[in-house]
């Protein structure tokens, strides 16, 4: 071993201590504020269907609706490959798996639209959708048809309509309560958010309901809808979206693009209004910015191109699709919005693309640094992190199994979940 070194030292040891008793509000605050991610599964697209239109046959039914589709313009995994310019050697594995998600779980998270989709209604029409709404979920979710995440969008906490948004979420909410409880996949999306003081009050009215059934306070927890420029800068400069974040007083579970009223915000004409636009990147890398270490997710938005009418129209609409799936996920947006049954076939095929053709690369990555080994990439504990997380999530929506992932890796599910996150549990493996 050589010489051994003689170690010396010139500080006190109550410089240590009083370095650290100087930050120990520093170090409550980082923790507080910067919790790092929940450890959940993060959904890989919001599928939105007008209050008045959703029924227990809804989510069944996008899934036939986009399994016709495939059927119909591109029957086996070659002319859907081509179509999308996916790899022959993915050609089969991609197309088999899309066509078993599509039959087994369509919709990953549903969002039940009283706002934009489903516009202005008389009260009573309204209160009585609200309460259909609560029914069929919590229905849902007691025969097992529920898609992992459910819940409603009201409208904002404008003046005009903030009094019916609140209504309805009332309706919504003790519709639940009174069929048994809020389930375990509840999300809530508050719209058109522009002043931290609308997520401030709208805290208040989740404590005032929790209070009102006697639920653990913070139970309630709801996503944020970035749709106004105000809302990425506030008129004294400063990030808004950052302040909402810390308005929600940890409630927030993500942040939402909303394409099209953000693009008509800030003045795009309609024809190049979409989510791969300059002023778009510009808000959802603010955005990313913001959540970052918080535990709020980022997602994007949706495309208005629907892939219907005769083939040649629905496939350039898939391509379309396709293309900004596969470059949102590349910026790290792994949720976004679909509008139509005929989206699904290609958000599942981008997701599981993107995946399944990083999967041995990721994995190897993974078990060289677990194994403390060499090779052409010298990652650090962030990066085994992030392959951590990429992992479990081409694991979570069906792009990977767990058997491959462990026979490549050799990590266990458990081991995966400690690398992307400390909130998921102690490491059970040895790092470097």
């Amino acid at each position: 071993m050589g010489q051994q070194e003689k170690v010396a030292t010139s500080l006190a040891g109550t410089v240590s201590e009083e370095i650290s008793a100087s930050l120990t509000a520093v170090d409550a605050e980082l923790a507080h504020r910067y919790p790092g991610d929940p450890g959940t599964r993060q959904p890989v697209h919001t599928v939105y269907v007008p209050g008045d239109t959703f029924t227990s046959a809804t989510i069944r039914s996008w899934g036939d609706q986009a399994l016709k589709a495939l059927d119909e313009h591109a029957p086996d995994a070659a002319s859907f490959a081509a179509v999308l310019g996916i790899p022959d050697e993915l050609a089969a594995p991609v197309h088999d798996r899309v066509r078993a998600k599509l039959e087994r779980e369509p919709v990953e998270d549903l969002r039940i639209d009283f706002e934009d989709g489903y516009g202005p209604r008389p009260d009573a029409e309204e209160d009585e959708a609200a309460a259909r709404a609560a029914r069929l979920v919590s229905e849902a979710y007691g025969n097992g048809t529920a898609a992992p995440y459910m819940g409603i969008r009201m409208k904002c906490m404008e003046a005009a309509v903030r009094d019916r948004g609140i209504r309805t979420t009332d309706i919504f909410l003790t519709g639940l309560m009174r069929a048994g409880g809020l389930p375990d996949g509840l999300v809530l999306t508050l719209p058109k958010v522009t002043y931290p003081e609308q997520v401030t009050a709208f805290v208040r009215l989740l404590e005032a309901f929790e209070q009102a059934h006697g639920l653990p306070s913070g139970r309630l927890g709801f996503e944020i809808q970035i749709e106004t420029s105000q809302s990425i800068l506030a008129a004294d400069g400063t990030a808004a979206v950052a302040r909402m974040i810390d308005a929600a007083q940890g409630r927030a579970t993500g942040l939402h693009y909303g394409t099209f009223d953000y693009s008509a915000c800030v003045g795009v004409s309609p024809a190049y209004q979409a989510s791969d636009h300059p002023a778009a990147d510009h808000a959802k890398a603010v955005m990313q910015v913001a959540a970052a270490g918080t535990g709020v997710r980022v997602s994007d938005g949706s495309t208005n191109v629907l892939p219907v009418g005769p083939t040649h129209q629905v496939h350039e609409a898939w391509r379309l699709h396709y293309g900004l799936t596969r470059r949102a996920l590349a910026r790290a947006y792994y949720q976004g919005w679909d509008m139509h049954p005929g989206h699904l076939p290609t958000r599942y095929a981008a997701v599981y693309t993107f995946y399944r053709e990083g999967l041995e690369q990721a994995a190897a990555r993974l078990a060289a640094y677990v194994a403390k080994a060499g090779g052409d990439v010298m990652d650090e504990p962030a990066t085994a992190k992030a392959l951590s997380g990429y992992l479990l999530r081409g694991i979570d929506c069906g792009a990977l199994d767990t058997g491959e992932v462990a026979r490549l890796t050799g990590l266990t599910r458990a081991d995966l979940d400690a690398f992307a996150s400390p909130r998921r549990g102690g490491l059970t493996v040895t790092a470097p």
